[in-house]
C-alpha cells in the first residue's frame, strides 16, 4: 500500500493510542494526530520520522481547513462524553471536520460511533436517541446526518461494544479502571444469576481492525458498518469464567429477576436516569456479525474473559 496522509482524531483517548500506536510502529503513513492537549498523548510520536502531532480543538476544527482538504484517510475518535459541549463536538464539529474534507481525494472516513444506538438486528435504536444520555443522543444525531454529507460514501462507521483497554502508557478506559473492584464482591457475586448478555472489545483489537479497513478499504458493493466486539457473552457465563479464573467454587445460583431488581429500586428510593431504566428491561446488548481481528483472520489480543482479567492486573488462582 503507498503512503497516505491520515488524520486522528482523539488521538490522546484509550482507543486514539493504541490506534496512534499501531500505525507508528506497524506503517510508514504520514500521520497527523489531533490532540487538545499534547501532554497526554504518552506514545512515542519520534519513533520515527512523517507524525506531526497537532494542537488544536475540535471546537476550532476550521484552522486545520487547509490540511483536511490534502488527508487521504480520516479515523475520527475524538468525542465529547458529556456536559455542554456534548451536540457541539458530537455532531456540528464532526459534521464540519466532515465537509472539510475532500471528496474527490479522501479515499476513506473511519468514524467512531457507539453499539449504544443500534438494536440487536444492527439498526437504529430509537429509544438511544429518546432516552440515551447526551453522549448516546448525540452519536445518534451524528448518525442519522453523516448520509447527508457529500463525503458519506466513503464513511466507514464503526459501533464500538464495551471497550477494554489502557495501562501505565494509556489512559483505561471506563469498564477496564472498574474490573479489579467489581473482582472484590465475587464471593457475592458468585450465588447470583441474571438475564443478560453483551460483547466486549480491546483498544488494541480495535486498533488491528482499524489497520485492517486502511490497508483493505471497503468496496462499492460492501458493507460500510461495522460493530466492534469479540462473540456474545452472557451475564452467567461472565461471571462463572471470572470465578474459575480466581480459584471460586459455586454451589448454587440464586435468580436475580426483573421484578425483584424493580422492587429493590422502588425500596431504597434509587433514582434512575430513563436510559439505565431502559437498559435494565432490555438486557441483551447484542449484535449480528460482530467484527474482531479473530473474524478477519487475524490474531485477537483479548477474547476470553480469563484474557480481560489477565490483561487488567488481576492475579488468577494457581491450584
Amino acid at each position: 500500500m503507498s503512503q497516505k496522509r491520515i488524520l486522528v482524531t482523539g488521538a490522546s483517548g484509550c482507543i486514539g493510542h493504541y490506534i496512534s500506536e499501531a500505525l507508528i510502529q506497524e506503517t510508514e503513513h504520514e500521520l497527523y494526530l489531533l490532540v487538545r492537549n499534547p501532554k497526554k498523548l504518552q506514545i512515542d510520536t519520534e519513533a520515527r520520522s512523517g507524525v506531526t502531532v497537532l494542537q488544536g480543538d475540535m471546537r476550532d476544527i476550521k484552522q486545520f481547513a487547509d490540511l483536511l482538504k490534502t488527508i487521504d484517510i480520516a479515523v475520527l475518535t475524538a468525542t465529547a462524553w458529556g456536559g455542554e459541549e456534548t451536540f457541539d463536538i458530537n455532531v456540528h464539529k464532526t459534521h464540519e471536520l466532515l465537509n472539510l474534507l475532500d471528496p474527490d481525494r479522501c479515499e476513506q472516513v473511519i468514524y467512531f460511533s457507539t453499539a449504544s444506538v443500534l438494536d440487536r438486528n444492527n439498526q437504529p435504536l430509537k429509544e438511544a436517541g429518546e432516552l440515551g444520555t447526551d453522549y448516546i443522543r448525540s452519536k445518534y444525531d451524528c448518525l442519522h446526518k453523516i448520509s447527508e454529507l457529500a463525503i458519506a460514501p466513503k464513511v466507514s462507521i464503526v459501533f464500538p461494544t464495551l471497550v477494554l483497554g489502557g495501562d501505565r502508557n494509556k489512559p483505561y478506559s471506563h469498564i477496564t479502571s472498574g474490573i479489579p473492584e467489581v473482582t472484590k464482591y465475587v464471593n457475592l457475586i458468585r450465588y447470583l444469576k441474571a438475564d443478560g448478555s453483551f460483547h466486549f472489545i480491546h483498544g488494541r483489537d480495535i486498533a488491528t481492525v482499524v489497520r485492517h479497513l486502511i490497508e483493505h478499504p471497503p468496496q462499492e458493493d460492501d458493507t460500510r458498518s461495522f460493530v466492534l466486539g469479540q462473540k456474545r457473552l452472557t451475564v452467567n457465563q461472565a461471571v462463572e469464567e471470572v470465578c474459575a479464573y480466581l480459584g471460586k467454587k459455586i454451589y448454587f445460583r440464586i435468580p436475580l429477576s426483573l421484578s425483584l431488581a424493580n422492587l429493590i429500586i422502588v425500596l431504597f428510593r434509587i433514582q434512575m436516569a430513563a436510559w439505565d431504566r431502559f437498559s435494565m428491561n432490555y438486557r441483551h446488548f447484542t449484535y449480528k456479525n460482530v467484527v474482531n481481528p479473530g473474524s478477519l483472520g487475524l490474531p485477537n489480543y483479548c477474547a476470553t474473559m480469563s484474557d480481560v482479567l489477565k490483561i487488567s492486573g488481576v492475579k488468577p488462582c494457581i491450584n
